[in-house]
C-alpha cells in the first residue's frame, strides 16, 4: 500500500483521498484542542507559512484518545484552530490513532517508521510518559502513538521519512523538513 491509497474525512463529512497531496511534502499530526501541546498549532502554522510555496503541507487529525483533550466535534475543532491559532492548513475530522478503531492512515504511518526510545533526559517527556504509563499503558507497546502532537514527515514521493514525538524540538523538526524539501 501507498499513503496515496488512503481516504480521510473532513469535518463536514466529505471524504478526501490522500492522492490529493501527491507531490507534496506532508507533516501529518495527531492533534487536540485542549492539550498542553496545543501551542504547537501555532508552531505548525509558522512552518506551513514558511514552506507552503515549496509544496509543503501540514495535515492535522484531532483525536480525543489522550485525556479527552479534544471533546468537541471536528467542525468545532477546525473553527477553534482557525480562530484561536491562525491555522490555515487542513484540519480533519476526529479520529482514533490507537486501538481497534485506529484510522487506517495512522495504522499505516505507525508501521512505516520506528518509534524512538523515551528521552529520559527530557523532563516534559518524562511527565507525559508517567501519565501514559498510568492511564494508557498499552500506548507504550510497539509503535503506538504515545500522546497528542506526534508528527510524521512524508516526502513528496509518499515515503514516510520520520516520526517526531510531541516533545521533540521544533528546530529538529524544521531541519528534517529542510532536508526533505
Amino acid at each position: 500500500m501507498s499513503i496515496y491509497n488512503y481516504l480521510v474525512k473532513k469535518p463536514n463529512g466529505e471524504i478526501l483521498s490522500m492522492e490529493t497531496y501527491r507531490g507534496k511534502t506532508m507533516l501529518i499530526v495527531n492533534s487536540a484542542s485542549q492539550c498542553m501541546f496545543t501551542y504547537q498549532y501555532e508552531d505548525l502554522q509558522k512552518l506551513y507559512a514558511k514552506y507552503k510555496n515549496r509544496d509543503f503541507i501540514v495535515l492535522a487529525f484531532p483525536t480525543n484518545q489522550f485525556g479527552e483533550q479534544n471533546p468537541e466535534d471536528g467542525v468545532t475543532t477546525m473553527t477553534t484552530c482557525k480562530t484561536h491559532f491562525g491555522v490555515e492548513y487542513p484540519v480533519f475530522d476526529l479520529i482514533e490513532v490507537n486501538g481497534e478503531r485506529t484510522a487506517p492512515l495512522f495504522n499505516y504511518l505507525k508501521h512505516e517508521v520506528d518509534v524512538r526510545d523515551v528521552d529520559q533526559t527530557n523532563m516534559q517527556e518524562m511527565m507525559v510518559m508517567d501519565r501514559v504509563k498510568r492511564d494508557y499503558p498499552d500506548y507504550l507497546i510497539g509503535r503506538n502513538i504515545r500522546w497528542n502532537f506526534t508528527k510524521f514527515l512524508v516526502d513528496a514521493n509518499g515515503q514516510v521519512i520520520s516520526r517526531f514525538e510531541p516533545t521533540d524540538s521544533l528546530l529538529d523538526l524544521e531541519q528534517a523538513i529542510e532536508k526533505v524539501l
